[in-house]
Parts: C-alpha cells; structure tokens; sequence
C-alpha cells in the first residue's frame, strides 16, 4: 500500500463536503480535477487481488463456523423455540402447537424461521438442519463486511483486517453456530447497508458521468436523472430484515439520513447551488418507493400466514363477529396481530438470570449461557463444557476507545466514512437504550448482533487513521515512517485478537475441558458465570 493510496483511503485529498473550486486545474473533459477526486469512488472493485484475500478470509470463517457444527447434541438455549416453530411451518405453513393441535402464537415475524426451515428441508430435522442457515448467514456477514470495507477505505489491507476481526469475534462465531433469529437480522441490516454504500457510489459516479458529458449545475438547468438501482435494493434488503425482527425498524430513519446526506454532499461536489434542497424532492420521493418496498417484502414474509387458513388470528375478524373482506380483510387481521405482538414486547419485563443493559453490553458485562455441561471424560477429575455468547474480550474491550477516536478522526478530517460508521453504532445501540430507561424492557445482549459489524468497522477505521499522516501534506519519509508504525500496531492488534480468540475458543463451541481451565477464562468471575 503506497503512502499516497493510505492516504486517500481516509479522504485526506479534499473534504468530500467541500464547495468547487472554480480556480481549480481543469483535466481534459472540462471538469475540474478538485470535482473530479471528490466524486470519485472505488472504481478497481474486481481487483483480484481483493477478491483473493476475501476468499482466504471468508475460508477460514466457514470453517471455524461448519466444522462441528452438529454439536452439541440436542437444543441449546432458544433453539427450543425456532428450530422447532421451523420444522412445523414445513408441515402446516404456520407455526404450530403441538399441545392444543391448532396455530401458535408467536410474537416475531416469520422469515428468520423459514431461513431455518430451508436447512430443515434440505437436511432434516436435526442439528445440521437446523443450525446450517445460521452458519452461512454468519459467513455471508464476513463476506460482505469485507467487500464493505474495501469499498470505504479503498484498501486491501484494511478489508482484510475488517474480516478478521469478524471471523475472529466470539460472539458473532456464536451466532453463527446456534439456530436463533439475530444472526439473520444482522446479515440484512448490514446487506442494507452496502446497498446504501453502492448507491452513493453510484449516485456520484452518474453525476461525474454529467458533468463529463457538459451538465452545467450552475446554468439552473434539471438535476440528470438517476435511476436508484441499489436503493431500492436497499429496500428490499431492509423489508427482509424487518421480516426478520422489528428491531431492524430502529435503522430506518438513520439510514434514510444517510442516503440524504450523501446525495446532498454530492450535488454540492458537483457545484450544485443549494444542493440539499436541490434534490431534497427527489431523494424523498425515492426514499418513499424504497420504503414501499420494504413493505411489500415484509408482508411476503407472511406468505405462509396468508397463504392458510390455520394462522393464528387468520380469521380473528370473522371469529369476532366483524367484516372480512377479500385481501382487506387479511390485512386487518395481520395488523390486529401486530398490535397484540407489539403489546407483548412492550410488556415484558420479568427478569431474567441471563437478561442485561445496553450499557454493559460493549464492556461484555452479562454474556448468554447458551450451553453446559459438567460431565464427559477430559482427563481431569472435574470437567466442564459451556458455550458462552462471549465477544472475543481484547476486540470488544477496544470499541469503547475506537468509538472516541472515530468521532475525533471524523470531526477532524470531516470524513464522511467515519460519519456513515457512526450512524450505524448509533442506531443499533441508542434506542435499546431509551427502552431500558424508559420502560425497564428484558433484554439480551445478543441484540447488539446488528451494531457490530459498525463497532468492527470503527476499529478499523481509527487503525486505518494511525496509519496515515495527519495532513496530505507530509514527507514522503513521514509517510512512510507512519505507515511503518501504524502497520505494526495493527498486525500486533490483530495478533492479540487472535490469541486472545483461541484462548476462549473452547468455550466459544462447546469443547470439553478441564473445569480449573475453564475457571480460568471467567475473567470477570460471577459476572460471567
């Protein structure tokens, strides 16, 4: 990585949000070469050498996350609930009870079961069937927060270390190797997001193409017409997600401040005058469809509950006495199990051994037992197997830090990347927050499986800023020597993070060990036991 490629990939160049400026040198198309760097994107996107470190790494996490993956044996923590609600929408398209031989009443929406359900089919109704949908969603995260990474920083190195530390993390390992509902909601809220990343890049790279062509913003003339491919994919994707949980909902209006943003910094690269009211009309016309879409794939998700008689609350009108008109009708049934859905988790506060706060989640304060077991033969007198819902402790315990340093990093060099990654901490950590003070809500710290690949992103982001000057106008020496100790620090970090992952990794999958070396990995004793 050159000393110039480090340091555009942290946007030293030129502010993104910087007006033109018309004195600038002008390249051979007319534009001027201060416009041109800033809406300039990732264009080498194939680039193999990308490619291959990006199947190297995504190699090593299907392995750490199918090999193994039928043990143990049996249900562990809340698979008793969705693999099993899976294996009967197989059988009566709906989730079912056994005891009373009618629907079931459940309280999140069904795709995050049909995933399972889909390894089900495929294996049967055992711990691979049941445990594989979740494994690759675990790996498809990795995969995409690689190519994410390379697309924000520009940089191979900085790609690879974002996937590491994913594939590296416990607690996403964990995810991955248990059938419960977060690991898919964390795949789409982050498939969202790269769909947002690619339509900003696509925005500005069709503005340039404009400019290429001879648009002159300045002549008062239309805005080019932009068809928003990749944000209404975006949509899509979040409709899946919300299909998933109805926690994805706490991103949406910081996603749609995101796509405002970028598109209102563009048009002002561009030289657009006013540009967020410029466009304001537009970029809110085709947020609306977006969110259209996001509609419309989340009702597909009910399909199974449409598409039988047997769902609960399928005819709650009829049953009651009311009108029940075709499709109408359905609609009002569904919104009625949404409302009763919507007061059940508003409700529920028992406490719970394994419950926590938001506030201790990053400090890795009360992680999940998911599994234990004391008996087995492993060579000493007592022995012990638990699979702890723990984060790889040196990662987590640097997100706090990495947060601060984000917010200086951006602050100072006004960069949009350090901006984008905020917003998503922010949005999936502040409003668990607000349900904590406000109404005391039971909660579990694997709700954070959405923030994470942000919190990843972050870390990265301020080991990207240690390796870059701290202006774009240092010697070449400087640039140099920076580059050297900031290379260091970050292959040391990321060789504690994976020393620090084996050492935990029996606990982590299950493993069968001696019970004084598993005393010895509950660093913060009760707190974890």
């Amino acid at each position: 990585m050159t000393s110039a490629t480090a340091e555009t990939e942290l946007g030293r160049d030129v502010p993104p949000d910087e007006p033109p400026d018309a004195t600038a040198a002008t390249g051979a198309t007319g534009v001027p070469d201060a416009v041109r760097r800033r809406l300039a994107t990732l264009d080498n996107w194939w680039n193999p050498h990308s490619w291959l470190v990006t199947g190297v790494i995504v190699g090593i996490a299907a392995i750490l996350r199918l090999v193994g993956l039928t043990r143990p044996k049996g249900y562990i923590f809340d698979e008793v609930y969705y693999p099993t609600d899976a294996w009967d929408m197989l059988q009566h398209g709906v989730e079912w009870d056994e005891k009373t031989n009618g629907p079931a009443y459940v309280v999140h929406p069904p795709l995050g079961k049909w995933l399972i359900a889909f390894g089900e089919k495929a294996f049967g109704n055992n711990e691979l069937g049941w445990r594989i949908s979740g494994a690759i969603a675990g790996i498809l995260m990795i995969l995409i927060l690689i190519r994410v990474a390379y697309r924000l920083f520009h940089s191979i190195v900085l790609a690879g270390i974002a996937g590491l530390l994913m594939t590296l993390d416990g607690f996403q390992l964990v995810l991955s190797r248990t059938s419960l509902l977060d690991i898919f909601l964390g795949l789409f809220i982050l498939a969202t997001f790269a769909a947002l990343v690619l339509d900003r890049d696509h925005y500005r790279r069709r503005w340039l193409r404009a400019l290429e062509r001879g648009h002159d913003p300045a002549a008062g003339r239309r805005l080019p017409r932009i068809f928003p491919g990749w944000l209404l994919t975006a949509g899509v994707l979040f409709g899946l997600a919300c299909g998933v949980k109805w926690s994805a909902l706490f991103f949406a209006p910081f996603f749609a401040l995101l796509v405002v943003v970028w598109r209102a910094q563009a048009r002002r690269s561009a030289g657009v005058r006013r540009p967020l009211l410029a466009g304001l009309p537009g970029d809110l016309g085709y947020l609306l469809l977006s969110f259209v879409l996001t509609f419309v794939f989340y009702l597909a998700s009910w399909i199974g509950w449409f598409a039988t008689d047997t769902g609960y609350f399928r005819h709650y009108r009829e049953a009651n006495g009311l009108s029940e008109p075709p499709v109408l009708g359905a609609l009002l049934n569904l919104l009625h199990y949404h409302s009763e859905a919507y007061n059940f988790h508003s409700g529920l506060t028992d406490r719970h051994v394994y419950q926590s706060w938001p506030w201790q989640w990053l400090l890795l304060g009360r992680p999940v037992a998911f599994y234990w077991n004391g008996n087995g033969n492993c060579g000493a007198p007592s022995c012990a197997a638990e699979i702890l819902l723990l984060g790889t402790p040196i990662l987590w315990w640097s997100f706090l830090p990495a947060l601060a340093a984000l917010v200086w990093f951006g602050i100072a060099r006004r960069d949009w990347r350090a901006f984008a990654i905020g917003t998503g901490v922010v949005a999936g950590l502040l409003p668990w927050f607000y349900f904590a003070i406000a109404d005391g809500r039971t909660m579990f710290a694997f709700y954070v499986l959405p923030a994470l690949p942000f919190l990843i992103l972050a870390v990265v982001y301020v080991l990207g800023a240690i390796m870059t000057p701290p202006t774009g106008t240092a010697s070449g020496s400087e640039r140099t020597d920076r580059q050297l100790v900031g290379t260091v620090v970050a292959g040391v970090y990321v060789l504690l993070v994976a020393l620090c992952f084996a050492y935990f990794h029996p606990i982590f999958v299950g493993q069968l060990i001696p019970y004084t070396d598993w005393s010895a990995r509950m660093w913060l004793g009760g707190r974890w036991i």
